[in-house]
């Protein structure tokens, strides 16, 4: 396996080159397995059904703060992550495993309720737990989530059905989880002076109580109007990017298009940042970003608002020759920066 290196005496792991590596030198596809490493979750398929595999490890220190977020907290957007997988390639959650690396001075309580918000967040999508493991830890926490759901028919999403001329959208609203983490990590220093309690409260439930769009993931595969989706976990930015690899296209987005909620433009102001630049890096919004053939624009517009889902044009897909790039609301256009979350990556290069 090929890994980025800075020097012979200081090697680089870079995250998303390890996985393009895994996925060259160990990744497979046959009759059974539709979709493995690449996607939002793993297919395996079983006469007319499919069967999808999603798992995402939750390291204290470096996924949650136990200063800024409860145990039960912890363990719905633990749950959430993986359904939001589910929900991104347009599927059916319905089977949970947990592992779990326990702290010696951890006690049941804690326990208790990690599993109660995995089972809170789980629970309206009737989502069963089967089984899981424990060991000791001795270095923080450590949760690790696999969940299991199905496709009936093989109607899936996935990354790589984008075409040139798409058009792009979002579910919700972007940067209101980055948002709500900034606030936690500012307790106990003087608020905001120009945010409302109202706004607090609503961004910092954004971040400790996000939503997994398995209604809109559903919707988009069944009616077949999404040629390809992503979720939102690492941030705009950087998903869009993971998108149009495994497409082979590139993008524009309209800076001016992406979707804040007036709580989260409060919260920039007040703070002195702009709020596209949260909408672009923010990660763990767990919205479905998704690409919609152009000739069908009208009659989805017009059936998503049926739906009362909140889904907004933000850019088109291009040819893969022309990158990502930007249209700033002057209307210039500009290379779109990767700012969003990495795992490994050093400070200095962010």
């Amino acid at each position: 396996m090929t890994l980025s290196v800075r020097s012979q005496a200081s090697p680089t792991i870079h995250e998303f080159d390890l996985i393009r590596a895994l996925k060259k030198r160990y990744g497979t596809t046959s009759a059974r397995i539709v979709r493995g490493i690449g996607d939002d979750a793993a297919v395996i398929a079983s006469g007319r059904n499919r069967y999808l595999l999603t798992t995402d490890l939750l390291a204290e220190g470096i996924h949650f703060d136990r200063r800024t977020a409860a145990f039960t907290d912890i363990g719905f957007r633990a749950a959430t992550a993986n359904l939001s997988d589910i929900a991104a390639m347009g599927g059916t959650p319905e089977y949970l495993l947990v592992a779990l690396a326990i702290p010696r001075d951890a006690i049941g309580r804690q326990v208790r309720q990690l599993y109660d918000g995995m089972m809170a967040a789980c629970r309206p999508h009737r989502v069963n737990l089967i089984g899981g493991d424990t060991s000791a830890s001795r270095s923080g926490w450590f949760v690790n989530l696999m969940l299991v759901g199905s496709a009936a028919g093989g109607r899936l999403l996935f990354r790589s059905g984008a075409k040139e001329g798409d058009d792009l959208y979002v579910t919700g609203t972007l940067g209101d989880s980055r948002a709500g983490l900034q606030l936690l990590q500012r307790r106990g220093m003087a608020p905001a002076p120009s945010l409302q309690a109202a706004h607090r409260r609503f961004l910092t439930q954004r971040h400790l109580r996000p939503t997994a769009r398995i209604r809109e993931g559903r919707w988009l595969s069944k009616a077949r109007w999404a040629t390809s989706a992503i979720d939102l976990s690492d941030g705009l930015s950087g998903d869009l990017r993971h998108l149009c690899a495994e497409s082979g296209v590139g993008a524009l987005i309209e800076l001016a298009a992406l979707p804040v909620s007036s709580a989260c433009r409060r919260y920039a102001v007040s703070v002195k940042k702009d709020p596209t630049a949260l909408a672009l890096a923010g990660g763990e919004d767990y919205e479905l970003l998704f690409t919609v053939s152009a000739r069908h624009r009208a009659r989805f517009e017009r059936a998503s608002m049926q739906q009362h889902f909140r889904m907004t044009k933000v850019g088109r897909m291009t040819a893969a020759k022309e990158g990502l790039r930007m249209t700033l609301p002057d209307g210039r256009q500009r290379p779109l920066p990767c700012s969003s979350y990495e795992h490994f990556r050093s400070r200095s290069s962010t």
